[in-house]
């Protein structure tokens, strides 16, 4: 909701620990930030919470209507004027910003310029139905912004016109008045004496907050080689407002050297709230016990971490509404109430934000996200910040703010931002709706009839197109215009019905169907030379699917939501590649630190007369389980295999048991839920009396993520490349950068492969006491394409090209002190 502009010239904050370093910056000229819509609706807001249905064009801010009606005026309509007007009072100064939809200045007969202020709505009930109260933010919204213009341009009186927008048939309903520039002066200050008090109270703890964090020691005796690199890097890439790829090898502490200088950055005004990003559950509580680090430290900071809704919620299967759901009740008449009673606490964990929930009779995940606003650090997944489908408007649609991102595990994104930039239909769930709704919406159900019909003719097409034994698809570089329009008639008649929110045994498989439909429309408009669409046939359905094959550049409009950005991961191999992909300019930085361990820590070995292909396998078991065999036996410790699938790692585990009947063995099950992958991982003690060998996916839960130091883990046997498994997407992907720059094979297959391999041998170095055996079996990795992606460490690798030979060389290695 608010941040803060620090005035002055800052020292740079990230600096050794050398005693008497301190600096300490106190603001003379502190300005409380807030946008007009977060001012009213904090002030004004009131009743219950409800998920009631609103129609496409709330969910997407209402975008391409008001583009079209911005279109349509004539000369004397400037559309997205931005304003900002700085309020001073004794306590605290505010600047409240925002844009107005649209300015209309237009002359009288007497020649005096006549202004209005349009504020455009979508709506999806009929226009009938909506009277000149209909909503008093609507109204309140608009006169701030009419108060603001008529300050800056000195006017003595400005109308205000709130035009609605029927969202299916694209009518309008115009309300206007006139306001006197001191009738809107009086609700403006009314507006900020009621905001004031937390105003004042915000203002007073970014400055508690920013002079801890000036104070702030790194909190470790000193700062590990390669650790300070990688800070240094990340503070200049702050104060520059720039993008930094960083590489930084298991056991760099990374996670702190980014954090721990964005904290300076955050203490110094470099940057404005920050927000960590992960794709993994562990990855954020890595996050919160690095803030917990830094308070016992002396950092004062609020640290929110957000928690998807369905994890969450306190009655599932109930609607989000009054009606069903007694937290979403009244909501808003407890919120603030709520939000002054925790206002004290710093860190907002899943398990605090529920108890408050609980307490106060709220949604837990709606007040996680008024939390946020609050909050100095939101820990929280990709998704709220890169999907164009649940991003956090409230955050990132009005302001420009001096956000800063730190995108962790960042070779993730990669995927993830094709499925986010990504929307796909399938032919069985219009059929499925269609049967449900005939009698009671027939004309919705003729309309879900044709988009079916459509689906089944690309379905014959697929077959037509495929080849004599291949999969049925096709594949094309346009978008499929002849569906687009019968998709749209879909979601004009489901709006009209889903607003009347009736509750019937099909409205939620109808909800499902509307909001695909919605994605499919409005990823169509994104759809450019990076995108494909695709038909498949599967079995008695047909998918057809906008795929987004290079996400660089909607990820790079993405990143400008915020001020700066960082990038990394252990794996980030190579840089050029992931810096391309993940949205990369030329002025960006990258880096790529090296180990602080010593090459000496590591046994690296590679067994490269064995051939792990896919047509091979079933020949290499007993050389797999005679290499396992040799690796763990010259020291008793705690060791996993990394095999390529659970069919694999299952035969080669049943093999290894009965040939092994004394070791102890453990093995990854399919969907474990979070109990048990704790379970799995308390087998890993540092005082088992006797071997323990794990057997798991290679890229799958235990592959990254982990920290087994010390003896809990001494060694990791990586079976295979880790090359995805063929598939119709990754072939697509292939393909288009073969015609790009011909390296299809790399970035489909060689790069997200040994990404996997990396991170799973990430696993056994962790500390700087750490010593550990890697064994890497498959004849690729003595290959070139392979070979020169190995990290610099392992350049000592040794060939084994015998059982005998690892056992040997795995002696050796443990011997040497």
């Amino acid at each position: 909701m608010s941040t803060i502009v620090w005035g002055g010239n800052l020292e740079a904050g990230c600096k050794s620990n050398t005693p008497g370093r301190r600096v300490i910056h106190m603001s003379l000229n502190k300005v409380v930030k807030t946008s007009v819509r977060n001012l009213v609706e904090f002030v004004l807001r009131s009743g219950d919470l409800s998920a009631a249905f609103t129609g496409s064009s709330r969910m997407v801010e209402g975008s391409k209507i008001h583009r079209k009606i911005q279109q349509a005026q004539g000369s004397e309509y400037e559309p997205e004027v931005s304003l900002a007007i700085v309020v001073e009072r004794p306590d605290v100064n505010l600047q409240i910003s925002g844009r107005a939809d649209g300015i209309i200045t237009t002359k009288d007969g007497t020649g005096n310029k006549q202004v209005t202020i349009d504020e455009i709505k979508s709506v999806t009930d009929e226009l009938d139905e909506i009277q000149e109260d209909y909503n008093p933010l609507h109204w309140a919204q608009a006169k701030c912004y009419a108060y603001m213009y008529a300050i800056q341009q000195g006017l003595p009186k400005i109308s205000v016109r709130i035009s609605y927008c029927q969202v299916a048939s694209l009518e309008m309903k115009i309300f206007e008045k006139v306001y006197s520039v001191g009738e809107l002066s009086d609700f403006f200050e009314s507006l900020i004496t009621q905001y004031a008090l937390w105003a004042k109270r915000l203002g007073d703890w970014i400055e508690v907050r920013n002079v801890s964090a000036q104070l702030l020691q790194f909190p470790f005796p000193e700062f590990r080689h390669s650790q300070r690199q990688l800070a240094v890097a990340v503070y200049t890439t702050l104060t520059k407002g720039r993008k930094l790829f960083a590489q930084a090898p298991t056991g760099t502490g990374k996670t702190m050297a980014t954090i721990f200088p964005a904290v300076k950055a955050l203490g110094l005004g470099q940057v404005e709230k920050l927000f960590f990003l992960t794709a993994k559950t562990v990855t954020r509580e890595l996050a919160e016990e690095a803030f917990a680090r830094l308070r016992q430290g002396g950092l004062q900071c609020k640290t929110l971490t957000l928690t998807a809704k369905d994890k969450t919620c306190f009655m599932p299967g109930a609607a989000c509404t009054p009606e069903e759901c007694q937290y979403a009740k009244g909501y808003y008449d407890r919120i603030n109430l709520a939000l002054n009673d925790c206002w004290h606490l710093e860190a907002f964990t899943r398990e605090t934000i529920e108890q408050v929930a609980r307490d106060h009779r709220l949604c837990p995940f709606e007040l996680s996200l008024d939390l946020a606003l609050w909050a100095d650090i939101v820990i929280c997944d990709y998704n709220y910040v890169f999907d164009p489908r649940v991003y956090l408007k409230r955050f990132f649609c009005e302001n420009n703010d001096q956000y800063c991102f730190l995108v962790d595990e960042a070779h993730n994104l990669v995927d993830r931002a094709r499925d986010m930039f990504s929307a796909e239909i399938t032919k069985q769930s219009f059929l499925d709706l269609k049967k449900s709704i005939k009698h009671e919406l027939p004309r919705l159900a003729k309309a879900a009839d044709k988009i079916n019909s459509y689906m089944l003719k690309a379905g014959k097409l697929c077959v037509e197109k495929s080849a004599v034994g291949e999969a049925d698809y096709y594949v094309a570089a346009v978008l499929p215009a002849e569906v687009l329009p019968q998709l749209r008639k879909f979601m004009e008649l489901a709006e009209k019905w889903l607003a009347k929110n009736e509750q019937t045994s099909f409205r939620e498989e109808l909800l499902e169907l509307y909001f695909k439909v919605n994605a499919f429309l409005r990823t169509s408009e994104l759809y450019d030379e990076r995108y494909v669409t695709y038909c498949e046939k599967l079995e008695k359905d047909v998918k057809l699917k906008l795929f987004c094959v290079n996400p660089s550049e909607l990820l790079r409009q993405a990143v400008k939501r915020g001020r700066a950005a960082i990038f990394f991961s252990a794996t980030l191999t190579p840089l050029a590649y992931f810096s391309e992909i993940l949205g990369g300019e030329e002025e960006d930085g990258k880096i790529a630190v090296p180990s602080p361990f010593s090459h000496d820590n590591l046994g690296l070995l590679v067994a490269d007369t064995i051939s792990t292909t896919y047509k091979m396998r079933q020949q290499t078991y007993e050389a797999i389980v005679d290499s396992i065999t040799a690796a763990i036996g010259v020291k008793k410790g705690n060791y996993l295999v990394f095999l390529p699938s659970y069919r694999y790692m299952e035969e080669v585990c049943q093999r290894f048991s009965s040939k092994n009947p004394s070791t102890r063995v453990i093995r990854q099950m399919g969907e474990m839920t979070e109990a048990e992958r704790a379970e799995f991982l308390q087998h890993f003690s540092d005082d088992n009396a006797a071997t323990l060998v794990g057997f798991a996916v290679l890229g799958g839960i235990f592959g990254e993520g982990i920290d087994l130091t010390g003896e809990r883990l001494v060694g990791a046997i990586i079976v295979g490349v880790g090359l995805p498994k063929i598939c119709l997407e990754r072939e697509i992907v292939r393909q288009w950068f073969d015609k790009t720059n011909r390296q299809g094979f790399e970035y489909a297959y060689v790069y997200p492969g040994m990404n996997k391999v990396l991170q799973a041998a990430g696993r056994v170095i962790r500390t700087e006491q750490d010593r550990g055996l890697i064994l890497l079996i498959d004849a690729r990795f003595s290959q070139p394409r392979y070979r020169r992606l190995f990290p610099p460490e392992w350049r000592g690798a040794v060939n084994a090209k015998s059982v005998t030979t690892i056992a040997d060389k795995a002696k050796m290695f443990w011997l040497k002190r």
